[in-house]
C-alpha cells in the first residue's frame, strides 16, 4: 500500500514524494500519541491512515489512502471516521491535517467530513502550497473508554448468531 502511494505522490509531484513519505519516524504514530489504521481484506491492507501528536490537544491526520483498486466505496471517509474516534477517545480536542494542491479527491473528502479549511477555497490550490484542515473534536462519551484497543477490519460480516433450541411441553 505503502509502495503505490508513493508512486501517486511521485505521479502528482515528482521526485520529492521520497523525501514527504519518511519525513517522520514511525514511532510518531505508534501508542500512547499516534496510531496506524489499516482496514484488510482477505489479509491485504486495501485502506488505512494514521495519525500522530502535533501539539497535547491535537492530532495530526497522515496517509489517509486507499489502494487503487478499492476506491469509491468510501474506505477513507470510514479510516477518517475511525481516526478522529479513536483520537478523542485518547483526549485530543481537535484534529489537523494537510493535503497537497494536487489531491482533489482528498480536499473533496476532508470538506464532506466536515473539516473546516484553514485556506481560501476560492485561490488556486496551486498558489496556497499544503491545503490545512482542522475539525475539532466532541468529547468522548462517559462510556468511551480512555485507551481502546486498535480497531481490526476485515472484509467478512460477523457470523450469524447460532441458532438457539427451543423446547415446548404439552
Amino acid at each position: 500500500m505503502l509502495t503505490e502511494l508513493e508512486h501517486e505522490y511521485r505521479t502528482r509531484y515528482g521526485g520529492g514524494a521520497a523525501d514527504e513519505m519518511s519525513r517522520y519516524p514511525e514511532e510518531e504514530f505508534a501508542p500512547p500519541h499516534g496510531l496506524l489504521l489499516l482496514l484488510l481484506r482477505d489479509g491485504a491492507a486495501v485502506a488505512g491512515g494514521a495519525y500522530r501528536r502535533y501539539d497535547p490537544a491535537t492530532a495530526e491526520l497522515k496517509r489517509i489512502w486507499t489502494h487503487s483498486a478499492h476506491r469509491r466505496r468510501g474506505l477513507a471517509r470510514r479510516v477518517v471516521h475511525e481516526l478522529e474516534r479513536a483520537a478523542a477517545a485518547h483526549g485530543y480536542r481537535r484534529i489537523f491535517l494537510t493535503t497537497g494542491p494536487r489531491q482533489p479527491e482528498a480536499r473533496g473528502l476532508y470538506l464532506a467530513s466536515d473539516y473546516t479549511p484553514l485556506f481560501d477555497t476560492e485561490a488556486d490550490p496551486e498558489t496556497i502550497g499544503p491545503l490545512a484542515f482542522e475539525k475539532h473534536l466532541p468529547p468522548p462519551s462517559p462510556r468511551t473508554p480512555k485507551r481502546p484497543e486498535t480497531p481490526t477490519w476485515t472484509s467478512r460480516p460477523p457470523a450469524p448468531p447460532a441458532p438457539t433450541r427451543t423446547s415446548t411441553t404439552t
